[in-house]
Parts: structure tokens; sequence; C-alpha cells
């Protein structure tokens, strides 16, 4: 995998990957930006959003399970010192589907965080990461 990240001037940066999609970066207006485009310590914690929030549909759709929908909602704290890593993260899912069983979503999620999601392995390096769930009954 590759990337090139290119400044565009003042505190904002341009990344494209192999995908060929580009990602605008900006930073406060306090630190120089223009406040047009996410943080990169916010893509990063997208970035892990979608990693679990990918593998816990796909887990649940290899289960037999009827998933309508999949919302990850993150709440994230990073240290007050520099480097400012995340230090803890929080995943609430809200799993919505037809009949779905809340054994298999509590075990699609627990293999996502601790074996599946590439991003999730390494923030917990320097964050505790801890997960909860919701479901959503849809006729």
């Amino acid at each position: 995998m590759k990337a090139t990240i290119k400044w565009t001037g003042d505190a904002s940066f341009s990344g494209e990957a192999d995908s060929g999609h580009t990602v605008v970066m900006d930073g406060a207006p306090e630190y120089g930006g223009r406040n047009q485009g996410h943080r990169p310590m916010e893509l990063v914690l997208i970035g892990m959003g979608g990693c679990t929030a990918f593998d816990v549909v796909s887990i649940l759709r290899k289960s037999r399970q009827d998933v309508t929908d999949c919302v990850a909602e993150i709440d994230a704290e990073r240290a007050d010192t520099v480097p400012k890593v995340f230090t803890r993260i929080h995943v609430h899912f809200i799993v919505s589907g037809r009949d779905l069983d809340p054994k298999k979503v509590a075990r699609a999620i627990e293999l996502s965080g601790n074996k599946y999601c590439s991003a999730s392995r390494m923030l917990a390096k320097t964050a505790h990461i801890t997960h909860d769930y919701e479901i959503i009954a849809t006729p």
C-alpha cells in the first residue's frame, strides 16, 4: 500500500492512496488552517471506525444474520502532551436488522476488535478500547 500527501498551502494537505480517492486535511485556524478538511487524527479515528464496522457487517452476514444497518459511534480521548496519542476509545455499535441474534452481534464485535480490525489492533497499543452495542429490530 502506498499513499502520497501533498501540501496545498497554509496548514492544508491532500492525500491519495492506492484506491485513487483524495481526501483533504486542514488544520484548525489557531494553527494556520482554514478548517476546510478533516484533521489527520480525525481520519485515524474514522479509519478505525470504518475498519471495525466493515468487519462487523461482514461477520454478521457470514453468520446469516439479516443486517440492514450498522452505525459505529466513536468517543475518544487523547493524551494531553505530545505526542497526543489516543488513550481511550469507545465504540458504540447500533446494529439494525431482522431477528438479529445478540450473541452473534457480540461475537462479531469481539472478533473485529480482538482479531480482524488492523486499525483497532494498532491503536490498542496506546489506547484502551471498549465496545458496546444496541440492536434495533427492523420489520
